[in-house]
């Protein structure tokens, strides 16, 4: 059932329009996330084993809060990605160096077979990042290409 109104309200944002903030630019970025407890002092498995769960993608594009970003799979180590509670560290690859954010995922879709992205799209509302890794993320996305 979830999964049905998660394809309704989809479904809608494409007639309802765009509510978006701020701008969004087209960059590819690679990504690595890494998995956060998904409540306040709870673990998963993997950490509570010293392990981290990680998962490689690439951004389909970015704004100053947020970002869509293209994965293989929203399922690792018997833990979701996209669960709303969870937290996110996402690291960048920019030119000038690797940029960490902290991000909640906001939705996820899986992406049509065949389609020249394959898996899921995950967008992901940013909640953090230093002050330095900020000015060097606006600076990145806002550089014209």
């Amino acid at each position: 059932m979830p999964e049905l109104i998660r394809l309704i309200a989809n479904r809608l944002r494409e007639f309802v329009g765009n509510r978006r903030r701020a701008p969004r630019y087209r960059i590819r970025l690679e990504a690595e996330m890494t998995l956060g407890a998904s409540l306040p002092g709870a673990k998963t498995s993997a950490e509570r084993s010293g392990q981290r769960l990680k998962l490689a993608g690439y951004t389909r594009d970015i704004s100053e809060t947020g970002m869509a970003i293209i994965v293989p799979t929203i399922h690792i180590g018997g833990q979701y990605f996209t669960d709303s509670n969870r937290k996110l560290q996402i690291v960048l690859t920019l030119p000038t160096g690797l940029v960490e954010l902290h991000g909640r995922p906001v939705r996820y879709a899986p992406l049509e077979e065949g389609a020249a992205d394959a898996g899921y799209l995950i967008g992901v509302r940013i909640e953090s990042m230093s002050d330095d890794d900020r000015a060097r993320f606006k600076a990145h996305i806002e550089t014209p290409t």
